[in-house]
Parts: structure tokens; C-alpha cells; sequence
């Protein structure tokens, strides 16, 4: 599997470790990173998914998307007490290959779906507001529903073909007692390939639709007279919110996957006292921090769109209400509610 490796290099790496990782308080603070994100992603998630779920029942195309996010969310948050002992017990999984590989698979899965739900968030922002007219009769919930369901298939069949074509090797490393998920090391030649068609496919490509979209966008929201003030003030908010996303969640890991691709390339030698092994070494606390920070889009996705979309913000008070009123004032308020216009999520 390792084309550069030389034979001797392979023997010597069998018999030690490329990167060692111990106990220290860095697998401390991993853990309570995961530990934040899993509480207040549930928290927000949860919050925002009913009245998410009334705008879908108003066939409300915004409402779709942020419920295919928001399930995507979800799944991968379900895995995430997995992570948190991982890292509990300093990088020792303890709980077999298929359950690494799993994790791994909602963990990667999430990462992707939720890259180009934005993007189809981004692309539905700007068809709406570069066009309006021209889009609203394209515009359903078949579209939504069609483009969220596209996303899912291909972003699970890509990471279940990969998982079957590596038979899982790596995935897990129990070399020398390893016991390690998804910290393999040194890198595979099919796995180096793999990380650079994600960096390209997975957040290059849908980086320049997001600036593309959003950057016409931005140009049409300030030369139209017609938007209030506070319309102008949530498109921006939106769209800098969601670039915010990519360039604090994805942007790091992907800019350290690609240089750890690279370098993989280059190197000559793979012996763990070698150049890439001692690079490898070094990287390491600063991939697994950038790991970390794309786990925290599972919190800032619902928290931004429940800032700038009206008819979640409005559902919410709404559920607020019934929840303080009595089952009168509720009877009341609801069928005041009912009937009117239901204004799109900008």
C-alpha cells in the first residue's frame, strides 16, 4: 500500500510506532470540546426542529434544507459520546473495529452533507433574489426535497464505497496496541489520493459557489430599494454567517488535509525517525483541533438560521406562546395565526 516506503522502511514500521500519542491534557481538551458540542448541538437542534418541521409542512423550501441539515446534525451528534470516551480514555477505542468505523462514517458523512446542504441553501438564496419571479415557479418542495435527497445518496454511497473498497484497514489502527480510530499512521497511498478528491470536490468546489452566490447576493441586496433596512441587515447576516461556517468549521481541516496530502507525496522515506513521521508528529495537535472545530458546525447551523429566518423565529414565539397561554388564549392565537402569508426564510 505504501509506494514510497522502501522494504526497510516498511520492516522498521512495523516494529514502531510513526506518530506516538500518550496521555496528556490535550486528549482533555479534545474531550471537552466534543462534550460542548454534543450538549448544545442537541440542545439548539432540538429547539429549532418543530418549528422547522411547520414551515415543511407549509412546503416552505428554506424549511426542507434546514431540516435535511438539521437531521444530518442529529445522527452525527447521536455518535458523538463515542468520540468523548475515545478521548476519555487518551486515543483507546475500546469498542471494536465496526463501531470505529461507523463513528468515523456519520462523522465524515455529516461533515459533507452539511457542506452542500449550505451550498444549496446559498444557490436557492441567490435564484430567489437575482430572480425572483423567473425562480418561483421552479421553486417547490419537490426541488428541496429532490436536491436534499440527491445530497444524502451520493455523499453515504462515496464514504460507503470507500469503507468497502479499504476493508476497513483504515480505519482502525491496533498496531502495537494502537488501539487508535481513524489516527493512522503514516498515511496510505489510496487514503492521500482519497484526501485530496475531498479537499477539491468536498470543500473547494463548493467554496466557489458559496462566494459566487453570495457575492451576487450581497450586490443585488444593496442596489434594491424595495428590501427594508432589516431584510438587508439578515441577508447580510446570513451570508457572511454561512462563509463564517466554512472558513472556522471546514477551512482548517481542509487546509491541513491537503498540506498533510502533500507532504505525504513528497517524502521519500516513511521510517518513523524519518521527515514525514517527525512532521506527522508535529501536526498532529493541530489536525485534531481543527477535527474538533468542524464538529461545532452541528451547533452555529441552527442557531444562525433560527438569527435570520423569519418563519422559524416566528414559529418559535409561537411554541413560546402555547407553552405560557392557557388552552383558550392558545385556541385563540393559533387560528389568528392561520391563513396568513407565510413569508420566506431570507
Amino acid at each position: 500500500m505504501n509506494a514510497t516506503a522502501t522494504p526497510q522502511a516498511t520492516t522498521s514500521t512495523s516494529n514502531s510506532t510513526c506518530v506516538k500519542i500518550g496521555e496528556s491534557a490535550f486528549s482533555d481538551f479534545l474531550m471537552a470540546v466534543y462534550i460542548l458540542a454534543f450538549i448544545f448541538g442537541l440542545i439548539f437542534n432540538l429547539l429549532t426542529l418543530v418549528p422547522i418541521w411547520q414551515q415543511v409542512r407549509r412546503q416552505n423550501v428554506l424549511g426542507i434544507f434546514l431540516l435535511s441539515l438539521s437531521i444530518s446534525d442529529i445522527l452525527f451528534i447521536f455518535t458523538m459520546p463515542l468520540w468523548i470516551n475515545y478521548y476519555r480514555q487518551d486515543h483507546k477505542w475500546q469498542l471494536g473495529v465496526i463501531s470505529c468505523s461507523v463513528a468515523g462514517f456519520f462523522y465524515y458523512s455529516n461533515m459533507y452533507i452539511s457542506i452542500y446542504l449550505l451550498c444549496c441553501i446559498s444557490v436557492d438564496r441567490y435564484l430567489v433574489i437575482k430572480y425572483p419571479l423567473r425562480s418561483k415557479t421552479h421553486r417547490t418542495s419537490r426541488y428541496a426535497w429532490a436536491q436534499s435527497l440527491t445530497v444524502y445518496v451520493v455523499v453515504v454511497a462515496m464514504h460507503i464505497a470507500v469503507l468497502v473498497l479499504d476493508n476497513l484497514k483504515d480505519a482502525h489502527d491496533d498496531k502495537n496496541n494502537n488501539d487508535r480510530c481513524y489516527e493512522n499512521y503514516p498515511m496510505q497511498r489510496p487514503i492521500a489520493f482519497f484526501n485530496l478528491v475531498r479537499v477539491v470536490i468536498g470543500f473547494l468546489l463548493p467554496l466557489l459557489v458559496l462566494a459566487f452566490s453570495y457575492w451576487g447576493v450581497l450586490a443585488t441586496v444593496g442596489k434594491s430599494p424595495g428590501l427594508s433596512s432589516q431584510a438587508k441587515r439578515k441577508v447580510r447576516l446570513l451570508s457572511f454567517g454561512v462563509i463564517g461556517i466554512f472558513s472556522i468549521c471546514f477551512a482548517p481541516y481542509h487546509i491541513l488535509l491537503l498540506v498533510r496530502s502533500i507532504v505525504f507525496y513528497q517524502s521519500d522515506e516513511i521510517l518513523p525517525d524519518g521527515t514525514y513521521c517527525k512532521f506527522e508528529q508535529n501536526m498532529h495537535f493541530y489536525f485534531s483541533c481543527t477535527l474538533a472545530l468542524s464538529s461545532l458546525n452541528c451547533v452555529v447551523d441552527p442557531v444562525l438560521y433560527a438569527l435570520v429566518s423569519n418563519g422559524v423565529q416566528e414559529e418559535v414565539k409561537l411554541c413560546c406562546r402555547r407553552y405560557k397561554n392557557t388552552p383558550s388564549e392558545d385556541y385563540s392565537l393559533t387560528t389568528s395565526t392561520r391563513g396568513k402569508p407565510n413569508r420566506n426564510l431570507i
